[in-house]
């Protein structure tokens, strides 16, 4: 990846472009995934909705500094986006959020909900709710030495330490001690052993009345939930309650559903963009990735869900699947793809 300040989308002037927006935009945000929302996923995921909040993979504080690759490359035309950082150490945080910032990240949020062994065994992620002092301090630290917001996505407990009184003492300490006023809240409590990642995010319950009854009892905090939200109407009825909704593996899975956000939640009365000028207002980026020397799938492999429930999605799939990564495949695979679905697409989708 290569920042470029050369916009590749030709669909930009016919949605929200130049209009000062209604609703911050963690209103909406795409959920940080690893493995998936990397920058093709951000890029193409920006050409459906201009408003969402977009968030990176979690990338850890090691892997930037010491790293050999650029963990921070970034499209600018993926704004509004967020790094996530994995990591406890407060000046290694400090020093990311610094970078982050210097190359145009909109927000630092600070990964204190991921239960695997590995994160677990570097300090960082959910095990980090048993020291919400360490938590307070990174946050402190990443604070004093940037302008940007620095937020926290948690949990609503670990392990049997999963009262309300114990997410209340995290909430408030690191909220009092760091600073920190914005949290995305994961409705499920994690289990620091016995399930993997897959099963925490579905074996443990989900508990949304105790994270209205957060904003409640914390009203001047900006408070988002993520967790099982499949569908925007249930997003728009946890906003009756809280100040923003986080879509994970829906969106991801079914990226059309992004196309309606703009209007259904941020109130944009621009026209809901049309998924096969999606598909080819990637043209230009994916011919710019090519020439960087990616492969075809690895842009494309965000791509696949776009015509979900719609006749020739399947085929459309299938040929991507089984094209897009032989040497030398280009846009001209995308393009055969797309003849197999783009007919038969209902006139006003």
């Amino acid at each position: 990846m290569h920042e470029n300040k050369e916009t590749a989308n030709p669909q930009k002037s016919s949605v929200n472009s130049g209009v000062a927006p209604k609703y911050s935009p963690s209103r909406f945000s795409v959920a940080p995934m690893l493995d998936w929302t990397d920058p093709h996923c951000r890029y193409f995921h920006r050409q459906l909705t201009r408003q969402t909040l977009l968030y990176t993979e979690m990338v850890t504080t090691g892997a930037i500094i010491h790293g050999k690759g650029d963990y921070l490359a970034f499209s600018p035309e993926e704004r509004p986006v967020a790094l996530q950082l994995g990591g406890s150490d407060p000046a290694a945080l400090a020093q990311c959020a610094v970078l982050a910032e210097q190359r145009g990240y909109n927000e630092v949020n600070l990964n204190v909900g991921c239960p695997s062994d590995r994160v677990q065994n570097g300090r960082f992620g959910a095990c980090l709710m048993g020291e919400a002092q360490l938590v307070a301090d990174g946050i402190k630290a990443m604070r004093d030495k940037v302008s940007i917001p620095v937020t926290v996505k948690t949990r609503i407990g670990i392990d049997d330490l999963d009262s309300y009184e114990f997410l209340c003492d995290f909430i408030r300490t690191v909220s009092e001690q760091g600073g920190c006023d914005s949290f995305i809240i994961h409705a499920r409590k994690a289990w620091l052993s016995g399930l993997s990642s897959k099963e925490n995010r579905e074996i443990p319950p989900l508990d949304y009345p105790r994270v209205y009854q957060l904003k409640r009892d914390f009203p001047h905090l900006t408070l988002a939930i993520n967790g099982g939200v499949k569908t925007l109407e249930e997003a728009r009825t946890h906003l009756l309650h809280l100040d923003g909704v986080m879509m994970g593996r829906e969106a991801y899975q079914n990226p059309d559903l992004l196309a309606q956000v703009d209007r259904q939640i941020f109130g944009s009365s621009q026209p809901v963009v049309d998924p096969v000028a999606v598909v080819r207002a990637m043209y230009p980026y994916i011919e710019r990735e090519l020439a960087n020397g990616t492969y075809l799938g690895h842009v494309t492999r965000h791509m696949l869900g776009i015509f979900q429930g719609i006749p020739g999605a399947r085929q459309w799939r299938r040929y991507l699947s089984e094209n897009a990564y032989k040497a030398g495949a280009g846009v001209d695979v995308v393009e055969q793809a797309l003849s197999l679905v783009a007919d038969k697409i209902p006139a006003g989708i």
